[in-house]
């Protein structure tokens, strides 16, 4: 049995990692999500995804430590890590809106894996953090690099000097997940939040995506002409069309995703 369970629901397909009992991201999480990634990408019927982890104890508590001994005093692994940043990236890239939904501990490697995700619904019992410092690492799964574009460079190096989590109030608080719902409700938000996305055209889904993701690492007037390039290709689809018809003869669009 795999260790990620796939739903299909109309327009999104929700993931649950089931790696109990506390859902860490071992090798086979990592191996699992790179190829149901590769299978959703070229899945026309999917508009929309959403994450979460099985029961309601983790959504996913950090790597699996189990995996660590043998990779300490051991030069040239950080090909081994790059696999790693790989996935993660790919989750990042990935053309279509993705909804992580934390339903219990969200630590180390889960809060990576949260990051990597476009938007964040915690459920009221969450607890999110990069506990790393206390077993002598620092997050390598991307913590460094998207918790500061999260939430800001000062509050980030307190997260991740201190290793202390954050609850889930707190994580709106400072902009680290969208919304907060009621312990067992999280997925029930999520699908309608994906429901609702999922109306869209993905063709401009996409393109938000990657205007947003590939324009915060240059400049503003880089990001605006780049803006402008995608706007231009948005231009050349079917659903732009039918969005604008509908408009103009007051009735809901029916787009084709193309």
């Amino acid at each position: 049995m795999g260790v990620i369970k796939k739903e299909k629901q109309g327009a999104y397909t929700i993931l649950v990692i089931e790696n109990p009992p506390l859902n860490v991201m071992s090798q086979a999480v990592l191996r699992e999500l790179d190829e149901v990634l590769n299978e959703l990408k070229t899945d026309e019927e999917t508009i929309c995804v959403i994450i979460t982890g099985a029961g309601d104890r983790a959504f996913m508590a950090g790597a699996d430590i189990k995996e660590f001994p043998e990779l300490i005093g051991k030069k040239g692994i950080k090909s081994q890590f790059m696999e790693s940043h790989s996935v993660l990236n790919k989750l990042d890239d990935f053309p279509k809106p993705v909804i992580a939904v934390l339903n219990g501990l969200t630590f180390g490697g889960g809060c990576e894996l949260a990051l990597a995700c476009d938007l964040r619904i915690a459920e009221d019992h969450v607890q999110i953090g990069l506990p790393e410092i206390k077993l002598g690492l620092f997050p390598g799964g991307g913590g460094t690099q998207r918790l500061p574009r999260a939430v800001g460079e000062a509050r980030a190096k307190e997260m991740m000097f201190t290793g202390e989590p954050v609850d889930a109030v707190k994580a709106k608080a400072i902009g680290l997940v969208n919304e907060v719902v009621p312990k067992g409700e999280g997925l029930q938000y999520g699908v309608k939040l994906a429901s609702r996305i999922s109306r869209y055209s993905l063709p401009a889904l996409s393109r938000i995506k990657r205007s947003v993701n590939e324009g915060l690492g240059v400049s503003l007037k880089e990001g605006l002409e780049h803006e402008a390039g995608l706007f231009e290709e948005v231009f050349q689809t079917e659903d732009i069309k039918e969005g604008v018809q509908a408009f103009i003869e007051k009735r809901k669009p029916e787009f084709t995703h193309r």
